[in-house]
């Protein structure tokens, strides 16, 4: 049976994603916004919904599940939708950037 690993938005932003209007189509996260939670195995991530739902820690608008194959569902109020990680750039004149600029 399939894992899920639960990312919890952390309560200092969940106000701001709760009041915030919805989009539809795939959502952006920033990983520091969110606190690593449990694994749970289960089917689907709707299953999951639902195994938790009468648990101590629901999973709550704006968590997020991740598969195991790194594939990400963002809960909202209307179901699960995609979601990806907003990564950081590396600043300018970073290594990594001045790697990349020299391989080009």
């Amino acid at each position: 049976m399939p894992e899920f690993r639960i990312h919890r938005l952390k309560d200092s932003v969940r106000q701001h994603f709760r009041l915030a209007p919805h989009t539809s189509g795939a959502s952006l996260a920033k990983p520091r916004e969110y606190e690593p939670g449990a694994v749970i195995e289960t089917s689907s991530v709707y299953s999951a919904w639902a195994a938790l739902r009468e648990t101590d820690s629901p999973l709550l608008v704006g968590d997020i599940l991740e598969s195991e194959d790194g594939a990400l569902r963002i809960c909202k109020y209307v179901g699960f939708e995609e979601v990806s990680w907003v990564l950081p750039q590396p600043p300018p004149g970073s290594e990594t950037a001045a790697g990349l600029n020299a391989v080009n």
